[in-house]
């Protein structure tokens, strides 16, 4: 029976984008460059495959293999863990990291996409199966609890080819800890391509001989650079703001320099556009780059961009949500829904006075409301995979009392309220119920597990011009919070 690597390893990152030529360094230089290569079974890495079906419930713990099927009695992920927990020292900054795995067998498809996955819960290698990650506990989505993407490579048919895949990101946020409490590098390899009988792949596991076992590379120097936070101090200033197709005013009017005008008034520090319009009949630039260009020029400083695409297409054309920071952020991240009319949510991890705190934008189902409420069942799965503290901003097209709303605030406080409680909400003297449109559908909510967050006010802001005209059909709602 192999080793567990250790009971440490609780929930952790899903996958970090690493946003590093955002980061603002400190004075600190880097030390010499450092390579350490993880591959000796049961100390640095185990692994498990995961089977549905009729295996839905096997431990296949001596096998690593990837296979997609219609059939979910086919199909197969491989799951690896390395301890990066114990082996890099923590704060490394890491520059480079590669898993490299060889093929061990193979059906005679020519060419197989594998993607690299986080995986978003601690699972336990002997106990893990299709629908539970260890025993008495289930994953949250059979066949294993993904993150993001982090990488792609088309794996030949031919024994004995080696394959890299570059993570990076993900190991350099499980390496700073700023994502969770266990720093371990959790993977599952899946095949992405079409299902059929010649997709299948197995590689060579951490019990086989040394020059074909996986194997993750990393290389890192010193002490990672510090961020620098924005000049808030301890102070974080959030605004959530659906924008209306990219800034169609209550006239009508597209006019996105109206927008820009009133979030440069609201003075944030970070950002939630919803309703973000590229490339289509709306906009037929990027949307995202547009206002992240006229917040620049307005305020005289750098801001940071995340594009989320509704449709989890992350680069095609469309509607999409945007997060724009003041603070460069150390880790970006994105997923997709999978219920209903696709949607999506997105994040940043950023450091203010000395905490890293997690901000992701949402926007849910406009139509159906059985579609948000599975989607709010997913965003409290998915969000759970990063620390504390969590700030999630959006339009959730559902109101405070609905079914999908009382059920997030089982997990997060919704800031307008909480602020009502205390006498510390602001709103225009006609709109006392902070009504962002029709009612109440925009939201700032933090995690009710926040250890460093204090909310001092939280205002829906009137965006009214002399004639009553708005820059959009939804007010914008500013929360603002000490962070100690």
């Amino acid at each position: 029976m192999r080793a567990r690597v250790s009971a440490r390893d609780r929930q952790g990152c899903v996958r970090a984008t690493l946003a590093g030529a955002a980061l603002l360094a400190s004075a600190m230089a880097a030390s010499a460059q450092t390579t350490v290569t993880l591959s000796a079974p049961a100390t640095q890495v185990v692994y498990a495959t995961l089977r549905g079906g009729t295996y839905a419930n096997t431990n296949i713990g001596t096998l690593l293999e990837t296979r997609s099927a219609t059939d979910t009695s086919y199909e197969r992920h491989a799951l690896l863990k390395f301890d990066t927990e114990t082996t890099i020292p923590l704060g490394s900054n890491v520059t480079s990291a590669v898993l490299t795995m060889t093929v061990k067998d193979a059906s005679p498809a020519p060419t197989r996409r594998i993607a690299a996955y986080q995986i978003t819960q601690s699972w336990t290698e002997t106990e893990t199966t299709w629908n539970k990650r260890r025993v008495g506990q289930a994953w949250t989505t059979t066949g294993g609890d993904l993150g993001g993407q982090v990488a792609v490579q088309s794996v030949s048919n031919v024994v004995g080819t080696h394959v890299r895949f570059d993570v990076t990101s993900l190991v350099k946020a499980a390496v700073s800890g700023s994502l969770g409490s266990s720093r371990y590098t959790r993977i599952a390899l899946i095949d992405l391509d079409a299902p059929t009988s010649e997709s299948y792949r197995a590689y060579y596991t951490p019990d086989d001989v040394a020059a074909n076992r996986p194997s993750l590379a990393i290389t890192y120097g010193g002490a990672a650079a510090q961020t620098v936070t924005a000049a808030t101090g301890s102070t974080l200033r959030v605004l959530q703001y659906n924008v209306h197709h990219g800034g169609i005013g209550t006239d009508g009017v597209y006019d996105p320099n109206r927008v820009a005008d009133w979030i440069v008034k609201a003075n944030p520090d970070i950002v939630s556009l919803v309703e973000i319009e590229s490339q289509d009949s709306y906009d037929s630039g990027s949307g995202v780059a547009q206002y992240q260009a006229m917040l620049q020029q307005k305020t005289g400083v750098t801001w940071y961009a995340l594009d989320i695409q509704d449709y989890g297409d992350w680069t095609s054309p469309g509607i999409r949500n945007a997060i724009l920071s003041k603070i460069p952020f150390s880790a970006s991240y994105r997923h997709e829904y999978s219920t209903g009319r696709d949607r999506t949510v997105g994040g940043i991890t950023v450091a203010v006075n000395g905490r890293h705190i997690n901000v992701m934008s949402t926007h849910l189902d406009p139509y159906d409301e059985a579609n948000r409420t599975a989607q709010v069942s997913q965003l409290v799965s998915y969000a759970t995979g990063f620390a504390e503290d969590r700030i999630i901003l959006g339009d959730f097209n559902a109101l405070p009392y609905s079914s999908e709303v009382t059920t997030f605030t089982k997990a997060y406080y919704d800031g307008w309220a909480e602020a009502a409680k205390v006498g510390i909400q602001q709103s225009a003297p006609d709109n006392p119920n902070g009504y962002t449109r029709n009612g109440r559908i925009d939201y700032v909510f933090y995690s009710r597990g926040e250890q460093y967050l204090t909310l001092k006010s939280v205002q829906v802001v009137d965006t009214r011009d002399a004639r009553g005209i708005m820059p959009s059909d939804h007010r914008p709602v500013l929360a603002v919070f000490s962070v100690k």
